[in-house]
């Protein structure tokens, strides 16, 4: 194996053991590092076909909770469609790194609020999810990375973790599979995309059952404490490696925001677990309206 083959299989092994426990995570963890020696049109189509069989995968282990969860996200799956078929247009055209800047930078300040405790929960989860679901569907299709923008929703509005890896499944399945059609219509499925497959599968069967076995036992707010801290992790580093892609800042002072993220996070870690794994104030779970 190349070296770029081997450094391909350690990083989706670490990507699917997260993906395993959390429920997300391959992309958001296999992106920005593959995309050090790859570009995104031969890395995305390959992480699609895979995610959708992995989504499946997560959606079924979880499918008891499906009925409590599935009527609270159709609105968001209304949304994804359109904006697939404008993502698929942007990324056959345009560079992402962006979108992937402004999408992170925006994300950033409500990951930390969410890993500080701070919780609104939204009451007409109906009206947000349609233009929720439509910059969803662009980001995903440009990137292949949804879960911290998601991940933040679904923490605030204080579902459980079935539930949480249910409406995860569920989005996410529809989320690629949209993405696969379209990439498929709009020509990006390359022999090197499909070269990419047999390299990553192998870590996708080893990792996610190693990720939902380590994470089986662990209590509903620590979990979703770990999805928050895990999201400023991923998205510190992905600004970090865009400031360095785009030559706002280059070499490894780009690296600094990362650094700066990740010690914010340590002291916000230190304080939840220094309490008991709980949040200075509770929030209720919200009453849902439907239109």
């Amino acid at each position: 194996m190349s070296p770029t083959s081997i450094a391909l299989v350690v990083i989706t092994l670490v990507a699917a053991v997260i993906n395993g426990g959390l429920g997300y995570g391959f992309s958001s963890i296999t992106v920005p590092l593959a995309l050090l020696f790859m570009s995104n049109r031969t890395l995305n189509p390959a992480l699609v076909l895979i995610e959708v069989a992995l989504n499946a995968y997560v959606l079924w282990v979880n499918r008891d909770a499906l009925g409590l969860v599935w009527r609270r996200v159709v609105p968001i799956i209304g949304g994804l469609l359109p904006g697939v078929i404008a993502g698929t247009l942007i990324v056959s055209r345009v560079s992402p790194a962006w979108l992937k800047l402004w999408t992170y930078l925006v994300l950033l300040p409500l990951i930390l609020l969410q890993a500080a405790g701070y919780r609104r929960p939204i009451r007409s989860e109906r009206a947000i999810g349609l233009p929720f679901g439509l910059g969803l569907g662009v980001l995903y299709s440009v990137t292949t990375i949804s879960g911290p923008p998601l991940a933040v929703l679904l923490n605030n509005q204080g579902l459980e973790k079935r539930e949480f890896r249910a409406a995860l499944g569920l989005i996410r399945l529809a989320e690629s599979s949209f993405t696969a059609v379209a990439y498929l219509v709009a020509g990006l499925f390359t022999g090197g995309s499909i070269a990419l497959i047999p390299q990553i599968l192998p870590s996708v069967f080893v990792g996610v059952p190693i990720g939902a076995r380590l994470i089986r036992r662990m209590p509903a707010e620590t979990f979703r404490r770990l999805c928050m801290s895990f999201d400023a992790w991923v998205v510190s580093f992905g600004v970090s490696t865009v400031l360095r892609d785009l030559h706002i800042v280059d070499g490894p002072p780009a690296y600094l925001f990362l650094l700066a993220v990740t010690l914010v996070d340590a002291w916000l870690l230190f304080r939840f677990f220094s309490v008991g794994g709980r949040f200075d104030t509770p929030v209720a779970a919200p009453a849902l309206k439907t239109s």
